[in-house]
């Protein structure tokens, strides 16, 4: 974990850095420290905290480094102390070749925060080589004629040394003939050149050996000797002469192998075999030989291996013509390397940061440095990324670059980019290189999360097991990782009467709905609340969700009969007169249902009676009515039992007893009770003094109306037939309640009901008829029955 942590620590410095980088270097002039070559390992170069003018330990705060070119330069920190160390011997013929001085480049990368510093390192040379010659002797042939002050240049030495390390004059044995002067070439390079002072007699001495040592200036000096084996030559006094002495040629680099480079050409006034010349390469290094050949009797010089710009700009090759005899003339060719855009540019990155956050500002992805090793236009570059990328390019120093983002990216739209880094020279063709680089983007909580429907309805029949799978809520999150983690909740309910935390429960992980306990639709038929989503982010990011939970209704509830009701302390009777006709209205039994639905739909039929001709009960509305005209030979007491079923799935039903009393009219001081079954006889004598008390009232309220109905009837039709019975016409209390409804109540009807205080909501204590069925239907069917009866039914609940 803390391996990690200071990886991450060391990315941000690094894009840190970098983000300053143009800022910190514009403009700074590097350092020069010198370092003597073949110095032993570990050896101290400089102390950079002092040259650099910072605190003590501040370069191993701020995560100092060095780095060089190719790392070809062994150079070691030390943080604790801010030495700059040598890791290994350094050889500056290896290093630099001939190249003098022999500098080479490095940085000092300061991390947090950024400051970058350019410095050079020289390697001076020491004298560690000694000056060799190529051959291990030296021939001359030199003709008896020739006259005092006669050159003869040598094959020179070579030194790997530089500067006054290198060749600094030559010197010959003593000898009574000649002398040697040390000659410069164009390229500062020194070689021998032998100097006739007295003319030579072959007569007298054929043969002469000279050593010939060649001295470097080195402190202490180094030398290399060479032995000149002198052959004196029968005379021939004319040496071969080259056109020019200097040829001046261009060649491409990329010219092939065997392609001709230049023919040089020389004559001799001589004749014979002393006028025959051949052509070679004279005083040549092995670089050379290596690279051109000479045809020697023509004079062609030719390309030997391909040429490189980039290694060697330019050659010096020295020609030599010599004819038959010993004599020779000596011309230069200076042979010109032509670049040619043949290295394509490289990339070096320097550092790269990958996955960057999103919706972050400018933030530095990579930082890289551009080269090639070609010149001039060949050698410019341009850098450049894809333009539909919100990726740019920023210069920060000469040929180093940083790649940034132009505006904060979203993870949800994009999360990986390819980037091509395409670099490209101004040479002709044009050579472009290439450098893929993924991005990906990491996720920041930005997206909270969103449920699939702003609205859920679930559907839970009532009477439900505990622990019911209501139903699911779904909510997703754009984002990725923790950040996409959701988790779900109940929210408080805006009904605060409303118990939800004992109703429905919910899985925090996946959003199931859970009923808590039964459900009854006739206590709850719907409620609402609020199921929250959270992300796990940080900060958390959440949602919510109306959920609305419908109970649907069961057949869990059995018809309850309101009229007549059952558990009175005494029987309703029910009167009839006996000259009733066919399809009189007895009474209606009135029930309800407490479910909703087909399941509350009730159907009546008569389930039992005395005489099972008699009445008939009406499926759709509950009346009882008598099926056929009553006789004298009818019973006078007639009990039935109404069955009341529901239309639910299984069928509940309730059953009801009415007991019919047939009288032959409503004078009659005294209605015999029917018989009471024993356990009501033990009624208590409250129950049994109401029961006296509305009977009376009952009869001297329907004396009342007998009589009044009587005189409208006499006064309204004295020719109406016996048996016809007007009903008055009078207005029924206000407080009465009409109820109607299909299959329950659908004609009017007036009842007052009293609750005791005892009694529940669904329990009647007694049911008493404040107006009975006075309609006589004989002749009055034929009337039309239209003489102001009004069917009310009403309650009066006290």
């Amino acid at each position: 974990m803390e391996a990690s942590r200071k990886l991450i620590c060391r990315q941000r410095q690094v894009i840190l850095i970098f983000l300053l980088l143009g800022s910190s270097l514009v403009g700074a002039e590097p350092r020069r420290y010198s370092v003597v070559e073949e110095t032993e390992g570990s050896s101290f170069v400089t102390n950079l905290e002092t040259d650099l003018g910072l605190g003590q330990r501040e370069l191993s705060r701020r995560g100092a480094r060095v780095t060089s070119k190719g790392n070809k330069l062994r150079l070691q920190l030390d943080l604790e102390t801010g030495d700059l160390l040598l890791n290994e011997k350094l050889d500056r013929e290896e290093l630099c070749g001939d190249t003098e001085p022999c500098v080479r480049h490095f940085q000092v990368l300061l991390e947090n925060p950024l400051e970058f510093f350019q410095a050079e390192l020289q390697v001076v040379d020491i004298n560690d080589h000694s000056p060799v010659f190529m051959d291990r002797e030296i021939l001359l042939k030199i003709s008896e004629s020739s006259p005092p002050g006669t050159t003869f240049p040598l094959k020179n030495a070579q030194d790997l040394d530089v500067g006054r390390n290198n060749i600094e004059n030559y010197v010959v044995s003593s000898n009574s003939h000649f002398r040697v002067l040390t000659r410069k070439r164009s390229d500062n390079r020194k070689y021998p050149e032998l100097v006739l002072d007295k003319a030579l007699d072959r007569e007298e001495e054929p043969v002469l050996r000279l050593t010939l040592t060649a001295q470097d200036g080195g402190s202490p000096p180094r030398s290399g000797t060479v032995q000149v084996r002198i052959e004196v030559a029968d005379t021939n006094d004319n040496a071969p002469e080259f056109e020019q002495p200097l040829y001046k040629v261009q060649v491409r680099e990329d010219s092939p192998i065997g392609f001709l480079i230049v023919r040089v050409s020389a004559t001799d006034i001589d004749i014979g075999a002393n006028a025959q010349i051949s052509y070679s390469l004279f005083q040549v290094s092995e670089e050379i030989s290596k690279t051109f050949q000479v045809n020697p009797t023509t004079g062609e010089i030719r390309l030997k291996k391909q040429l490189d710009f980039e290694t060697i700009q330019s050659y010096e090759v020295n020609m030599e013509a010599r004819d038959a005899g010993s004599f020779s003339g000596k011309c230069t060719v200076l042979v010109q390397v032509m670049d040619v855009n043949d290295n394509a540019p490289e990339i070096s990155i320097s550092a790269f940061t990958s996955p960057i956050p999103e919706n972050s500002p400018e933030t530095v992805v990579a930082v890289f440095s551009v080269s090639d090793l070609d010149s001039e236009e060949n050698g410019r570059l341009g850098c450049s990324v894809q333009d539909d990328l919100p990726f740019l390019l920023k210069s920060s120093l000469k040929n180093f670059y940083t790649l940034v983002t132009d505006r904060p990216l979203d993870r949800e739209s994009r999360s990986e980019y390819n980037v091509t880094i395409t670099v490209t020279d101004l040479g002709t063709p044009r050579l472009k290189t290439q450098l893929n680089v993924t991005i990906l983007i990491s996720d920041v909580n930005d997206n909270a999360p969103t449920f699939t429907q702003t609205s859920y309805t679930l559907f839970v029949r009532e009477n439900n097991s505990p622990a019911l799978h209501m139903g699911s809520v779904s909510a997703t999150d754009r984002d990725s990782g923790s950040n996409s983690q959701v988790t779900y909740s109940l929210l408080p309910p805006q009904d605060p009467h409303l118990p939800l935390a004992s109703l429905v429960s919910i899985n925090a992980d996946n959003g199931h709905l859970f009923a808590l306990r039964s459900l009854d639709y006739e206590a709850l038929r719907a409620f609402e609340f609020r199921v929250g989503a959270t992300d796990a982010g940080s900060p958390a990011l959440s949602s919510e969700a109306l959920v609305r939970v419908e109970v649907v209704d069961e057949n869990d509830n059995s018809p309850f009969v309101l009229y007549p009701l059952q558990n009175g302390s005494a029987p309703c009777t029910e009167l009839v007169p006996r000259a009733a006709e066919a399809g009189y209205l007895v009474t209606k039994v009135v029930a309800v249902d407490r479910d909703s639905g087909q399941n509350a739909w009730l159907s009546y039929q008569l389930l039992k009676a005395t005489e099972p001709g008699l009445f008939s009960v009406w499926a759709h509305n509950g009346e009882v009515r008598t099926a056929r005209l009553l006789s004298e030979r009818d019973a006078a007491k007639h009990k039935l039992v109404v069955l009341v079923k529901d239309n639910g799935e299984p069928p509940s039903s309730a059953s009801v007893t009415l007991h019919v009393l047939l009288v032959d009219g409503f004078s009659q001081p005294y209605l015999p009770l029917p018989e009471v079954a024993p356990d009501e006889a033990q009624a208590d004598s409250l129950t049994v003094y109401l029961v006296i008390a509305l009977a009376s009232v009952s009869s001297l309220f329907l004396f009342s109306v007998l009589l009044f109905v009587l005189v409208r009837l006499c006064r309204r039709n004295r020719a109406a037939l016996v048996g016809r019975y007007p009903v008055p016409q009078r207005h029924f209390p206000d407080h009465l309640v009409d109820v109607s409804g299909t299959g329950t109540l659908s004609h009017s009807y007036q009842y007052e009901v009293c609750l005791t205080g005892g009694s529940g909501t669904n329990e009647f204590k007694f049911l008493k008829p404040i107006i009975p069925n006075l309609s006589v239907q004989d002749s009055g069917r034929n009337m039309g029955e239209s003489t102001n009866f009004r069917n009310s039914f009403g309650f009066n609940i006290q």
